[in-house]
């Protein structure tokens, strides 16, 4: 690719099936914006405890090429999603809307090979293998559901633990549940 060449911009589709397939071998760049329903990313959707009205995600896409030193430019994706989706709060077991924002940055390499050599120290970036057909929706939704934490909780003190996960407040420990000490079995025996 010649490094003074003025590659084509290409804008992306809002729709979630033309997101299923870009052609990332292609020596343009692209740049789009949108906003996913919760229906339109399946495995977010599981995910989900209801779907309130706003509920979604906005994601912004940009590509460019960037010099590489000893080869080719290599294409830079840039991603940022930002937007909203409703979830069991594990503390009160009831309902709570979880706002999240992530913005990542990837290289797209040729094989997987490439991938695997990417030299791990580079946390700003994050290696992806190029297609004709790569799924662009199902890495917004996998950005998505990396972004979300693993036991979603309301704020702190907006919610009450909920009594069956701790007993009941005051509730006093039942005798018969009490395990009775096996050495004090022994001792009885001992006498016995």
């Amino acid at each position: 690719m010649n490094r003074n060449q003025v590659l084509p911009q290409v804008e992306l589709s809002t729709d979630p099936k033309a997101l299923s397939r870009i052609d990332f071998c292609a020596p343009q760049s692209y740049q789009g914006a949108g906003f996913l329903e919760i229906a339109a990313l399946p495995r977010l959707a599981q995910e989900a405890s209801s779907i309130e009205p706003g509920d979604g995600f906005h994601w912004q896409i940009k590509t460019h090429f960037a010099d590489s030193p000893g080869s080719e430019p290599r294409q830079i994706l840039e991603l940022a999603v930002k937007g909203r989706i409703h979830v069991v709060c594990q503390s009160c077991l009831k309902d709570c809307g979880l706002d999240l924002a992530q913005e990542s940055q990837f290289v797209m390499v040729a094989t997987e090979e490439e991938a695997d050599a990417f030299p791990i120290e580079d946390d700003q970036q994050e290696p992806l293998v190029a297609s004709q057909h790569f799924d662009l929706l199902g890495l917004i939704e996998d950005e998505i559901l990396l972004s979300m934490p693993l036991i979603p909780k309301h704020p702190e003190g907006a919610c009450q633990p909920h009594a069956s996960s701790f007993g009941e407040a005051g509730e006093a420990p039942d005798a018969s549940e009490n395990p009775q000490n096996p050495f004090n079995i022994l001792k009885n025996m001992k006498k016995n």
